[in-house]
């Protein structure tokens, strides 16, 4: 593989980490309101899940899924019910800071299993594969994931970053709530968007 070609992933990689979406939303509303550590949790368990996602879509999954359409749209419509779900519930917070709230906060787990559900996640997988190793042999696909998973890690880092410069200043319930309000707004936005 050229190494021109592998610019051009990581390009491809950094562009669809860093742009706004479901989990750069959560990444920023989790760690403005629970601190860095809760966001790199976040952060680590979405960027593994994902790659294990691309993996899966890179060594197989997009055959099967090209052989049942309908596969795909099921898959879509999970994702935009969770990713509504969690929108509701940042819409619903009371925006307390307290340290004890910390059950609620996003998990490894949630990031992880939140890339499956996430239409996002799914269309750079296939896109990112289909653009640049149609062929997809094992070897393209590793080498392309390796790319990935500290791209993707570092570009959420990004959004824990803002968020926890968001978090110094909305230290009250008041602002915490306007602030979940319009990332609620902007998340269920988001599924909208999936669907045109």
């Amino acid at each position: 593989m050229t190494l021109s070609l592998m610019a051009s992933m990581s390009l491809f990689a950094l562009a669809a980490s860093l742009s706004p979406g479901p989990v750069n939303l959560l990444s920023l509303s989790g760690s403005a309101r629970y601190g860095a550590k809760v966001g790199l949790r976040f952060v680590s368990g979405a960027s593994i899940g994902f790659i294990f996602l691309f993996l899966m879509i890179g060594l197989g999954l997009q055959h099967i899924m090209a052989a049942l359409p309908w596969l795909t749209l099921v898959l879509q419509w999970l994702g935009i019910t969770f990713l509504l779900y969690l929108s509701y519930q940042l819409f619903m917070d009371n925006g307390e800071l307290n340290a004890d709230s910390s059950s609620a906060a996003p998990t490894f787990m949630t990031g992880a299993i939140m890339q499956w559900l996430n239409p996002k996640a799914w269309l750079a997988s296939v896109s990112g594969i289909a653009a640049y190793i149609p062929e997809a042999t094992t070897d393209q696909v590793l080498l392309f994931a390796s790319l990935y998973l500290p791209i993707c890690w570092l570009s959420l880092g990004v959004w824990v970053g803002i968020g926890i410069l968001l978090g110094q200043y909305f230290q009250s319930p008041a602002k915490m709530r306007a602030m979940n309000k319009t990332l609620a707004i902007l998340l269920a936005g988001s599924c909208v968007m999936i669907l045109i």
